[in-house]
């Protein structure tokens, strides 16, 4: 079986039913359910959640909500590979055997079908055959000229010697682009504890536009702005 599990709690501090909102005329969860279907690589497309109001729309649009996520795995502080465990534990008991498995988060909306699909079909044709994949973006400015301010409010760089360095000059650096992995269990549905970013995870590079975490009020305005006009130039 070849399975797409996207996480989405109830619960969202910053953002009050952020994963339901409407985004783009549809609610947020919306558009992660549609990339993976249209992506045509996945046999199913699951929602792990703890809250009903949640299950109802992602089964409206086309997922599945086979389980309820327990009380302990739905607080803020808990990470998402526990997430994606108890997720295939639950298949595992089920007998099914997971060929590979997406975990996109409810929360990209600029992930399309045909990028996951696009995305899958090279880490899955690398040579080495990667075990796990991971979409990341460059930083837009060199963080190596970056600095931090005291608790006096003073500036302090903590590479003093980058500062006067050229951005040319300067290797670029990744970072995680909050969206989408790949990664295959094992027989038991147990994926490798080691962590995504790790010089054996296979990167999709996606540009900078494509790429917006959405915690606050203010990140909410930029993505919505930047997903229509991204509507608008693709149509």
């Amino acid at each position: 079986m070849r399975l797409a599990v996207i996480p989405a709690r109830g619960g969202s501090k910053r953002i009050p039913r952020k994963n339901i909102r409407d985004f783009g005329g549809k609610p947020m969860i919306a558009w992660s359910i549609e990339a993976a279907h249209q992506s045509g690589r996945f046999d199913r497309v699951i929602v792990s959640t703890d809250d009903p109001e949640l299950a109802e729309v992602a089964r409206t649009y086309g997922a599945e909500v086979p389980f309820f996520r327990p009380a302990s795995l739905a607080g803020d502080q808990v990470g998402t590979r526990p997430v994606l465990h108890h997720a295939l534990g639950y298949f595992a008991q089920a007998g099914e055997t997971i060929d590979y498995v997406l975990f996109i988060y409810a929360t990209a909306p600029f992930v399309t079908g045909r990028r996951l699909a696009a995305s899958l079909d090279d880490w899955l044709a690398a040579s080495g055959r990667p075990e796990r994949a991971m979409a990341v973006t460059s930083f837009a400015y060199p963080p190596q000229r970056g600095f931090v301010l005291d608790r006096a409010g003073r500036i302090v760089p903590p590479r003093p010697e980058m500062i006067a360095s050229r951005s040319q000059d300067l290797p670029a650096m990744y970072h995680d682009a909050g969206q989408f992995y790949f990664t295959r269990p094992d027989r038991e549905g147990v994926i490798h504890d080691l962590p995504f970013i790790h010089p054996e995870t296979w990167p999709v590079v996606l540009p900078h536009y494509l790429v917006q975490d959405i915690d606050d009020e203010d990140d909410w305005i930029r993505a919505e702005a930047m997903f229509q006009y991204i509507r608008r130039h693709e149509a």
